[in-house]
């Protein structure tokens, strides 16, 4: 019986829970040398969105016990020149620290080093910045007005790309109706529960070889760009990436903040190391999400889509790094689910004196659901039919596949009726809609809300040729190493890559070791984002293995006096052996097979990189029940039903995971959390008490649809699942919200439907 596919419990768990797990703020001397001696950063930051910095004043920090040192921009200025950017005017780079002005609340603007952490926060209060304000620009609509002040005066504009050309005047021509909504898709904070921390030494006795530990998705990532900043060769620069507590995508590398700590290494010839606070965290880390869009949307009058477009406004915060790309993964899927004849997505994103926006699970494609999704259901209000009709009589057929968008992406399979069929069915539609019906005839204060969507998104993408490393070595004992380029921070990847190995080889799950997140142990790789490990990372290692085998299959060969061809692994038997075919009489062993490589002088540690040369697609539909309180707004999420077909599954207790922390991200977003600044660009959710991060308080029963529709495009056949739970949930509950008070007038309620949003929606459209 073949171990994939069953719910195997994780392996990584036991030293978690423990309190074995080490993550970079618990290593230290003696355990590390390198970091012996080591000061502690700690950065002053800009208390306003945007303002010249007229002069910092260092002194009495300086003086301060337990300081030893004080660093402003001008003093690294000629050594550490800013990232070049792959996107918008060169003005805009990011600079590590700022220098003439300051374009967001938390920009760092000096650093202090101190001999212990808490005396970091006192020096920091110390350093006197005085700054002149700007006018602050808050909001994309504001930044992207022709009358907006300009952020970066070098720049002819405060849009920073555009993908999609123009609108065309002709795309809703035939169409019987046609509506139009504004849909916001609100700023979200990534709030991980370990927040950013990293340190830096040098070693050797001189500046040329650099040790970093780091919280991070990626650490060859992080690796190159540091041998890029200080001129080293990728040889000189060992990152590792320790246990990561959470990183939704706000870790994919590595911050300005982690990029300068080995600037200050080298100029106390000591180790530096940097933990934010939580509240550094919620205006320093990247937000997600942060658009603004409006969604048009045509067709006949029985229901037939015809017309879509999708007009995203981007906002990326001060810096446009991966937020000015953003708006192209919300393009590639902005047709969803639906065999529409005419498509148009066209984009701009712009720059504001806001923390800086990067992925943030779903990185794009949870955009483009919210706005299809809630079109969708618009359209249906519009022509008074059911909105499961609606989906079902315009989801792109099961035998349309491959399936090329109006935008150009290539669908690679899929089955979206049979998705929204099951759960349709699981949670017993008709007769949730025959309840809502009774309440709403009996004028129920408590109304009950019914909210579809129906996704598809992208993984292992957007590029067409994605790939990522393994390597499988075979120890002298017979058990076995996997190296993976895949880094993980929650997902698993130890298990999942243990129990692939151990089907292919036969090797018993606990002689298997995975190794990861280390650019001195792991040669190559490319991390984890994106929902591309298994697809990727898993086939790396599925190739690694095969190779393996193969390469086994020699050895065996001399040592049963047989030919190459002749011989066979049976992984059925304890610890896998090898015999000649027929004859399992005399078997061989692993740790024979390494006994004996020497000798055969056939090298048993195999590295295999998998590349692809498209992405996948998964899909699902959900449907979220809700009830809302008439009187006071208040929204109860009641029960959600979800099917989130991830193509083959390995292990379904992980799968599992990955969708319902998903879910509980979408649905948050959907109800409680925002971040919100004031006119003057001050944070006004820069806290756990004030941001509104969801807690088990705010879900409800989930109950989990299983389906798998394979993927051709690589040897597992497996999809990504990581973000596709937080993609369908959010328009979902938005739209269950909006059904609940529909039948009172409701049109549209922006996310998050909070009680007063709710409230005055309701009022707005009875009074």
């Amino acid at each position: 019986m073949s171990i994939l596919g069953n719910r195997v419990v994780r392996i990584e768990d036991p030293a978690l829970l423990t309190g074995a797990g080490r993550y970079v703020a618990d290593i230290a001397a003696p355990e590390e040398p390198l970091l012996a001696g080591a000061v502690h950063a700690t950065f002053v930051r800009s208390t306003m969105a945007h303002a010249r910095i007229v002069s910092v004043d260092v002194g009495e920090a300086a003086a301060m016990p337990g300081v030893v040192a004080v660093f402003t921009a001008a003093q690294i200025a000629n050594d550490l020149p800013p990232e070049p950017l792959p996107l918008g005017h060169p003005s805009m780079a990011r600079p590590y620290l700022a220098a003439d002005e300051a374009r967001y609340v938390g920009e760092p603007i000096a650093v202090v080093l101190t001999e212990e952490p808490w005396q970091g926060e006192d020096a920091a209060e110390a350093v006197w910045v005085e700054l002149e304000p700007l006018p602050a620009l808050i909001g994309a609509e504001m930044a992207a007005a022709d009358s907006a002040e300009l952020l970066y005066p070098e720049s002819d504009s405060n849009v920073v790309t555009r993908f999609g050309g123009d609108a065309s005047p002709e795309l809703f021509k035939g169409c019987e109706v046609v509506v139009r909504q504004r849909v916001e898709n609100q700023r979200m904070a990534a709030c991980p529960i370990e927040p950013r921390v990293s340190a830096s030494a040098w070693s050797n006795g001189d500046h040329h070889h650099l040790t970093v530990w780091i919280a991070t998705q990626s650490a060859h990532a992080v690796r190159d760009k540091l041998a890029g900043a200080y001129g080293l060769g990728a040889d000189q620069v060992r990152v590792i990436a320790p246990d990561v507590g959470g990183g939704f995508g706000a870790k994919m590398s590595a911050y300005p903040e982690d990029l300068l700590l080995p600037w200050l290494a080298r100029q106390v010839d000591r180790p530096v190391r940097w933990l934010e606070t939580r509240s550094e965290n919620m205006v320093g880390m990247a937000h997600g999400r942060a658009q603004t869009n409006t969604v048009e949307i045509g067709g006949t009058r029985d229901g037939t889509i015809q017309a879509y477009r999708l007009s995203v406004l981007q906002d990326c915060g001060a810096y446009p790094g991966t937020g000015a790309f953003l708006p192209y993964l919300t393009r590639m899927m902005a047709q969803g689910c639906y065999d529409i004849a005419n498509v148009e997505c066209v984009t701009r994103a712009v720059v504001t004196t806001t923390t800086p926006v990067d992925a943030f699970r779903g990185a794009g494609r949870p955009e483009a659901a919210a706005a299809i999704e809630r079109a969708v259901d618009l359209f249906a209000a519009e022509i008074g039919k059911d909105p499961a009709e609606v989906r079902r009589q315009n989801l792109i057929p099961v035998d349309a596949f491959p399936f090329t968008t109006g935008v150009g992406s290539v669908y690679d399979c899929g089955d979206y009726p049979e998705a929204l069929r099951r759960v349709l069915s699981e949670a017993g539609y008709d007769e949730l809609r025959a309840e809502q019906e009774r309440r709403r005839e009996a004028g129920d204060e408590v109304q009950l809300g019914l909210g579809l969507a129906v996704y598809v998104e992208v993984t292992a993408g957007p590029g067409k040729r994605e790939s990522e490393f393994a390597q499988v070595d075979l120890e002298p004992d017979g058990s076995a190493t996997v190296y993976t380029g895949s880094s993980s921070h929650g997902q698993g990847h130890a298990t999942t890559w243990t129990m692939l190995t151990s089907e292919q080889t036969g090797i018993t799950m606990d002689r298997i070791r995975v190794v990861h997140g280390d650019t001195a142990r792991v040669a190559e790789g490319k991390g984890t984002f994106a929902s591309r490990s298994v697809q990727l990372g898993a086939s790396a290692v599925n190739g690694a293995n095969e190779r393996l085998i193969e390469a086994a299959k020699h050895v065996a060969a001399d040592l049963l006096e047989a030919a190459v061809g002749d011989v066979v692994l049976d992984p059925t038997v304890a610890g896998g052996a090898f015999h000649v075919t027929g004859t399992p009489s005399r078997l061989i062993s692993w740790a024979q097979i390494a006994a004996a490589s020497d000798a055969t002088s056939v090298p048993l540690s195999i590295a295999h990189t998998f590349t692809t040369d498209r992405p996948t697609f998964p899909f699902g539909a959900h449907l979220a029940e809700v009830e809302v309180d008439t009187a006071t707004g208040q929204v109860r999420l009641r029960r959600f039903t979800a099917c989130d077909d991830a193509g083959r599954i390995l292990n379904p207790l992980l799968a599992d995971g990955q969708r319902l922390g998903g879910i509980g991200s979408g649905v948050a977003q959907a109800l409680t959390e925002e971040f919100l600044y004031d006119d003057d660009g001050n944070p006004l959710t820069a806290n756990f008490a004030d941001y509104g991060i969801v807690s088990a308080a705010e879900m409800a029963p989930v109950t989990l649809v299983r389906m798998e529709t394979p993927t051709p495009m690589n040897p597992l056949g497996a999809k990504g699942i990581g973000e596709s739970g937080s993609i369908g949930s959010t328009p979902a509950v938005q739209n269950a919200v909006i059904d609940a008070v529909a039948h009172l007038g409701v049109r549209h309620i922006d996310i998050p439907c909070t009680a007063e949003r709710v409230w005055r929606a309701i009022g707005a459209a009875t009074s």
